[in-house]
């Protein structure tokens, strides 16, 4: 019998205590059995970063390293760990917009894909007092999504607003030490998406137009142990303490830079083209100057990036 099969007697077993137990999901039991099994995932990493090149305004960083984390990743049939990512940057910056366009060029229903999940502390943990019942909670969670399929991505939103300690529950699926019975978890995406380290990163590219250099000059190494350390130490963000940054579990911070004027300009050409509209330069003029920038006499950068974008052309359209 060759390796890859599975004994009649143990699968009518298994059969049958999933007939007593609850429905079958047939997928599961090919998943549980098929290292290759892959459920909806169809990578498009060209089409990813023709995309990002594209339509993401003003973030030559993100475009590399989401690039070159997920190409890496991929191109390894074996990895040690899970691809962890954790985004950072002020409001409005495009890390929602970036990780909707990541999970779209990974599986064939994109978001909606029974793959892919979604976390938010507002929705999903909004009681500090329950916070014990919510590690076991997201714990089961991520295990049994992990049993189902390997390739799973789980995206955590706001985490400037989880509750510290909450998130180290999960260390355990980010390393490449535990074992996820039926399934290879390493194979598992991770995204952390947060507001936490915003103002570093503003103040830097503030201090580089001060000394009238330009913010894409800014690299990697220049803000990358300061956005640590910011939410390590910040008693009031979900990655306050955490073994997470600890134990050097994110494989790639990804720093999202404020946004100049010319690139606000930028996202209310592609807002008026996606709607349909006709590119006036008058209408961009017009919504550009409405954004609040910062610093308030200089008015360099925007104080909510493209946030604010798709409402303020339908207004002055």
């Amino acid at each position: 019998m060759g390796g890859g099969s599975v004994p009649l007697r143990l699968l009518l077993l298994l059969l049958g205590a999933a007939g007593s137990a609850a429905p079958w999901d047939l997928r599961a039991l090919r998943c549980s059995f098929s290292a290759a099994c892959e459920c909806d995932f169809r990578p498009d990493v060209r089409g990813l970063e023709c995309d990002l090149a594209l339509n993401l305004v003003g973030q030559h960083l993100v475009r590399q390293l989401v690039v070159k984390g997920v190409r890496e990743f991929l191109q390894n049939h074996d990895p040690v760990k899970p691809l962890v990512m954790s985004f950072h940057g002020w409001t409005g910056t495009g890390k929602t917009y970036v990780s909707s366009m990541l999970v779209r060029y990974l599986f064939r229903d994109g978001v909606r894909s029974p793959y892919v999940h979604q976390f938010s502390p507002i929705v999903h943990f909004p009681h500090a007092e329950q916070i014990e019942q919510y590690k076991e909670n997201l714990k089961s969670w991520i295990q049994g999504n992990l049993t189902n399929c390997g390739r799973s991505v789980f995206l955590f939103d706001e985490m400037d607003k989880m509750h510290p300690g909450l998130i180290d529950v999960i260390i355990p699926f980010l390393g490449p030490s535990w074992v996820v019975y039926g399934t290879n978890y390493r194979k598992a995406i991770f995204i952390f998406i947060s507001n936490g380290g915003g103002e570093q990163i503003n103040r830097m590219a503030l201090d580089l137009w001060y000394a009238r250099k330009d913010r894409e000059e800014i690299s990697l190494q220049d803000l990358e142990s300061a956005v640590s350390e910011a939410v390590f130490e910040n008693p009031n963000n979900g990655f306050w303490k955490s073994g997470i940054i600890e134990e050097h579990l994110i494989d790639f911070l990804v720093p999202f830079l404020p946004l100049k004027q010319h690139h606000v300009k930028q996202c209310v050409v592609n807002e008026l083209t996606q709607q349909g509209l006709m590119v006036q330069q008058d209408i961009i003029q017009a919504v550009a100057d409405s954004i609040p920038y910062f610093p308030e006499e200089e008015r360099v950068f925007s104080s909510t990036g493209c946030k604010t974008v798709a409402s303020r052309v339908t207004f002055f359209s």
